[in-house]
């Protein structure tokens, strides 16, 4: 009868732990499928980044490539470079666009912004759904003159930047051959003045204090919010 009892409590107790070792079993078979499940997701959201990250690299290019046609034999005239991989237009002479510490627009400057604004629109407008902004950008040297404080030279000079700035952005936006692009110029064109914030360095790493003293237009492309946007869907 002992034998008997424990022969039934040796199956009970291998029949408990076979139900464990199923249980464990079908446990890892379902942590499999989520991590492969995972794993696909990952690699399926890595593949979208990817593809952002190709499209804006071909985009930087056509856009360069596209502004570069176009203004190619007014460089030099200028005084203007574009940057290939910032899609920045900089005109580097400002005493040519201002007077010395002026912020308003002289008529040397006006006339070249006539000639200049309405043909970079129409190229920018081959790629509206993928520039989120154009940005006008000021900047200063970071000196004022020898009765100010550094400090009193920054703020005098990002005084300087935005006005200068925001004079260019009225003078443009009130252009007639821009009259069709408004409703998008409202929406996607800012003028931004940094002051003495992003000076020009020289070979020793002094500032150039010339070559700091400029005004760009610089195109914003939309690839990085479609890869935030990508990323949150994951979160």
């Amino acid at each position: 009868m002992s034998d008997l009892l424990n022969s039934r409590a040796a199956e009970q107790e291998e029949h408990h732990w076979l139900s464990i070792s199923d249980l464990m079993s079908g446990l890892m078979v379902v942590f499999l499928f989520i991590a492969i499940a995972m794993m696909l997701n990952t690699q399926d959201e890595r593949n979208k980044v990817k593809n952002v990250a190709v499209a804006y690299q071909e985009n930087q290019v056509a856009i360069y490539q596209a502004l570069m046609a176009e203004f190619e034999d007014d460089l030099s005239k200028w005084n203007a470079d574009i940057d290939r991989q910032t899609l920045t237009f900089t005109f580097n002479s400002p005493d040519i666009l201002f007077e010395s510490g002026k912020k308003e627009l002289n008529d040397r400057y006006k006339q070249l912004l006539s000639n200049f604004f309405p043909r970079y629109l129409q190229v920018l407008s081959q790629f509206e759904d993928s520039i989120e902004e154009v940005r006008i950008e000021g900047h200063t040297s970071s000196v004022w003159n020898q009765n100010v404080t550094p400090t009193e030279a920054y703020f005098l000079n990002m005084r300087l930047s935005q006005g200068r700035t925001r004079n260019v952005l009225q003078y443009v936006y009130k252009l007639q051959d821009v009259d069709s692009f408004r409703p998008w110029l409202k929406k996607h064109m800012v003028a931004v003045g940094f002051s003495s914030s992003h000076p020009v360095l020289d070979a020793q790493d002094q500032e150039n204090l010339d070559a700091s003293r400029r005004v760009t237009f610089r195109v914003i492309t939309n690839a990085d919010i479609k890869i935030k946007q990508i990323l949150e869907t994951v979160q």
